[in-house]
Formats: structure tokens, C-alpha cells, sequence
């Protein structure tokens, strides 16, 4: 099949240039601008993945810098084209929004007149959608979503109506569950979601994301650490929703043990960062200030050794809509204590793969460490689920072969039928 995924805001390309986990990296850091999260890693391992599996691939992402050339081929076998909408630099989505009539014109232009119409169109987050919509309707090409994010789950769960993003959101992902041929859900609690918003459950296909097991694995080499002393991980962006503070508070419930906090700026712009600042005070107020250490952003190719190096990992947001890093630690062998929110809930099996503790609950999160980190025997249980689990559920390979299915179902749905002889 020819498939067009549009990422308007989070290009594939900067899974070649990132910085590292939590900065411009890895799972759950953000890159692209406002929403981006993973989903630059998201779209490029299931890009390479479609090509893998014989699908001809093309990413559209805006063209964000007047550097950019029209389109760059990529080493996995797809192209990613830079589309002209709006200024050639970096925008917020509220400002983005004007211009995403342009983008989806000049995608439909291209589909018509450019010698290549793809059978499915895949928009990824709902500026995207909006694009594609447009452009599907023009060029008659049948149009999938994935939200990433849904800004009221946002808005309730972080307690902040500011979350919610721009004026009119939740009017535009509430109409494109409607326009949409299928909407790609990634957890039980997304589908909940937009059964609220009048998504119909109909229109709706439930398929997780993948993790790169050819980086994230049990074997291969371990970050240093103190042996004597037991290691808590957590890796994501520095950013109040992740739930580092409660992590901190945790730790006076975990005498001796060592919590490395992975993501940010480099660590040698850390003391600049107002957030590793409140953590860092946080962590002496607490008297863990000896036992917490910020590492910074840590390059991709060099994170699943910091997995490696860990007795527990811990991800303890108070929003997640999937959550990449416990499917990459669980992928290392790792496991997790996690707050059961959104897709954490989904890939972490209570009491199986790792422990679900509420969100903002740090007498929970503490219990939970100190329980795991006292039981080896329970430790290596929940590591070896864990990597069945990833191996089962959670491979590129199987959520390509998803995807495909679905891209087939909706092409097929807009093909004309066959004239009666």
C-alpha cells in the first residue's frame, strides 16, 4: 500500500539529531513543539516498520526552517517531505491553526497532480487531522487519526484547564472522531475518552504502540552505579506532570537506595533550568539530597544501558496518554512502578508486570519501591513477564501488521464497488 502519515508538528527526522531522553529524546521527552511528546519516535519506527513490511511510505511534516529541503529519503526506505504552511519557524498550535487549510491544500495538490496518491492517509495528533481531513476529502483518500493526546484528558487529569491547549480544541477532536474513517486508540482509557467527547466506539481501533527492541533490550552494556546501593529510575521530561516531586517525596520511605532522574537539558545546563532547581531544593528539604542525582538528557542510542543499570523504574505521571519509557524499561527487563493513568495502565499489569500505585500519592509510590526493591524473588517474576508481555503485545512488527489491517479496511470501504457485468 502507499501510505501518507502527516506529522505536522513532530517530524521523524529529529529521532536522527536529538539531544536525548527528556530534552529533544527519547519515550517521553518532548521534541517538534507544543504536543510532540514521543511522537517523532512514534512515526519513525512506524514508518521504517510499514517499509519493512513492503508498504511505500511517505511522512509530511511542516516546514519549520527555510533550510529544509522539499523532501529528505531517509535510511528505513521513506521519505519525509516539508510542506510550506505558514512561516518557516517553530509555532505554538495556536498559531498554527490558520494555517493548516494551506497545509491540507497543498497536500491534496500533491496527491492529484504529483504521480503519487497514497490509499490511506494516517494524521497523527489533531492539527494534523485537521490538515488531512482537508486534503482526503480533495484528493478522495481515506483518512485515519491518531490523537496522541486529548486536550480535556489533559486539562482533568493534570487539574489545569490551561492544558487544554488553544480555544476550540476540544470542538476540533470531538468533530474529527466524526469525520474520520477510524480513529487509532491507544488505550482503554482513550477509548473512554472519546466516548465522552461522541466519538463513536465503532469507529475506533484499538492498537498500542511498539518499542524499538533492537535498542531496548535485557542484554547489552549497564550505565555505572554504586552496587551496594540500589538504583530507582525515572526518565522523562522535567516537567510537573511527570511526577518527579512525587518520586523525591517517595524516597525517604527507601533508606540507602539511589533515585537517577534521566531527562532534561544536558546536565551541564541543568543548574540554568528552573524545574531541576525545585527538585534539587525538594530533595533537601526531604533529606534525600545525597540520594538523588539529575543526570540530564542522555542520548538514545545510550539510554537502555541507564535502563539496564536499574533495580526498579518508576513513572509516576499524573497524565499519560501512553507512555513509552515503562514499555522501554519493561523491554530491558526491567520492572515498574507506575500510577495507573492512561496507557501505563494499559501496558503495566498490576501485581504482574510491575505495581500500580494513584497519581500524586508519594506514601503510595514509597510503599510500592520499598516493597519491590526488598523482594528479589518478586523483582525477577515481574522482569520476566514483563519482556514476555513486550514481546507479545508491544513489537513494531505486530502494531505495523495492525495498522495494516485497518489501512486495508477503510481503502477498501472508499473503493468504489466493482460494476455488475
Amino acid at each position: 500500500m502507499r501510505i501518507a502519515m502527516i506529522s505536522e508538528h513532530a517530524s521523524p527526522l529529529a529521532v536522527l539529531g536529538e539531544q536525548g531522553a527528556g530534552g529533544q529524546g527519547a519515550g517521553d521527552g518532548a521534541t517538534g513543539g507544543e504536543g510532540a511528546g514521543g511522537q517523532h519516535v512514534h512515526v519513525a519506527e512506524l514508518a521504517a516498520e510499514l517499509v519493512g513490511q513492503g508498504h511505500d511510505v511517505r511522512v509530511y511534516t511542516r516546514r519549520d526552517s527555510p533550510a529544509l529541503p522539499d523532501a529528505v529519503p531517509t535510511g528505513d526506505g521513506y521519505q519525509v517531505w516539508h510542506v510550506p504552511a505558514g512561516p518557516a519557524r517553530r509555532l505554538p498550535s495556536a498559531e498554527l491553526l490558520p494555517h493548516l487549510g494551506e497545509f491540507g491544500r497543498w497536500l491534496a495538490g500533491q496527491w492529484r497532480d504529483g504521480g503519487w496518491l497514497p490509499d490511506v492517509a494516517h494524521a497523527h495528533f489533531w492539527t494534523s487531522g485537521l490538515a488531512t481531513v482537508h486534503a482526503g476529502r480533495r484528493a478522495g483518500v481515506p483518512v485515519v487519526l491518531t490523537y496522541h493526546a486529548l486536550g480535556a484528558a489533559a486539562a482533568r487529569r493534570q487539574r489545569d484547564p490551561r492544558h487544554a491547549g488553544p480555544p476550540g480544541r476540544l470542538g476540533y477532536e470531538r468533530a474529527l472522531g466524526r469525520a474520520v474513517d477510524r480513529v487509532v486508540v491507544q488505550s482503554q482509557e482513550e477509548v473512554g475518552e472519546l466516548v465522552r467527547l461522541g466519538v463513536p466506539r465503532s469507529r475506533m481501533a484499538l492498537v498500542p504502540a511498539g518499542v524499538n527492541e533492537r535498542i531496548f533490550r535485557p542484554d547489552g552494556p549497564v550505565a555505572p552505579r554504586d552496587p551496594a546501593r540500589p538504583r530507582v529510575l525515572t526518565v522523562g521530561r522535567l516537567a510537573e506532570r511527570m511526577g518527579l516531586q512525587e518520586v523525591v517525596r517517595a524516597m525517604p520511605a527507601v533508606p540507602d537506595a539511589e533515585c537517577v532522574i534521566v531527562g532534561g537539558p544536558p546536565v551541564g545546563l541543568l543548574p540554568a533550568d528552573g524545574f531541576a532547581r525545585r527538585l534539587t531544593a525538594l530533595a533537601e528539604s526531604c533529606g534525600v539530597a545525597d540520594r538523588v542525582r539529575l543526570v540530564g538528557a542522555v542520548p538514545r542510542a545510550e539510554l537502555a544501558a541507564w535502563y539496564r543499570s536499574a533495580d526498579v523504574l518508576v513513572a509516576a505521571p499524573w497524565h499519560e496518554p501512553f507512555g513509552l519509557t515503562p514499555l522501554e524499561g519493561m523491554a530491558c527487563g526491567v520492572p515498574v512502578v507506575g500510577t495507573d493513568v492512561g496507557g501505563i495502565a494499559d501496558t503495566v499489569v498490576d501485581g504482574l508486570t510491575g505495581d500500580l500505585v494513584p497519581p500524586r500519592d508519594p506514601r503510595a509510590l514509597g510503599v510500592a519501591i520499598r516493597r519491590l526493591l526488598a523482594d528479589n524473588v518478586r523483582r525477577f517474576a515481574y522482569a520476566t513477564a514483563a519482556l514476555d508481555r513486550i514481546r507479545s503485545r508491544y513489537s513494531w512488527r505486530r502494531c505495523a501488521e495492525q495498522l495494516s489491517a485497518v489501512y486495508a479496511s477503510v481503502g477498501a470501504a472508499a473503493r468504489p464497488a466493482p460494476a455488475m457485468a
